[in-house]
């Protein structure tokens, strides 16, 4: 596998991953206003944070070329001390092999090599047990009082904040 930058091409792919809104929802937050949203909506989004210099979209593809998960890492801010995953997603065909945990190794090496951080971290909601597994098995460790809130759907969901140091 290796991680590469994102193709506006990659965004069908990427997107059809997500059979629901609330695949949707976990997967993005509240980041996009609408459902869905098209892959070139998408391109345009990751298009207009990249200007900024802190944000890096990235797909992961495997032997063939063929686009088998993607994830974005952002600075937190611009002293450039430490990178945030987000975005994170596995083809829905293929998730429970690993590619999540082997992405996200790639992401922490890209990190620490290229962006030159000491800590990344993530947030996941805690009703998405299976994000929260992947990256419980790349290393991320939950950080006590830090979590938020956020009203989607009607309901209430708790983000768990994760960090690892690198």
């Amino acid at each position: 596998m290796i991680l590469r930058k994102f193709e506006a091409a990659d965004g069908t792919a990427i997107l059809s991953w997500i059979k629901n809104e609330r695949e949707f929802r976990m997967w993005s937050a509240d980041r996009f206003e609408d459902y869905p949203i098209t892959p070139d909506e998408l391109a345009v989004y990751y298009d207009n944070c990249e200007k900024t210099g802190l944000f890096f979209p990235f797909s992961a593809a495997d032997d063939s070329g063929s686009v088998v998960g993607h994830m974005i890492i952002r600075y937190t801010d611009s002293t450039k001390a430490e990178a945030r995953f987000g975005f994170v997603i596995v083809d829905s065909s293929l998730r429970g092999q690993g590619i999540g945990r082997e992405m996200l190794g790639l992401a922490k090496e890209y990190a620490a090599n290229v962006l030159r951080v000491k800590r990344v971290s993530l947030g996941v909601f805690e009703n998405n047990t299976a994000a929260m597994n992947c990256y419980k098995a790349a290393g991320f460790m939950e950080c006590a009082g830090a979590d938020e809130f956020f009203d989607v759907l009607g309901e209430h969901w708790k983000c768990i904040e994760m960090a690892l140091d690198i």
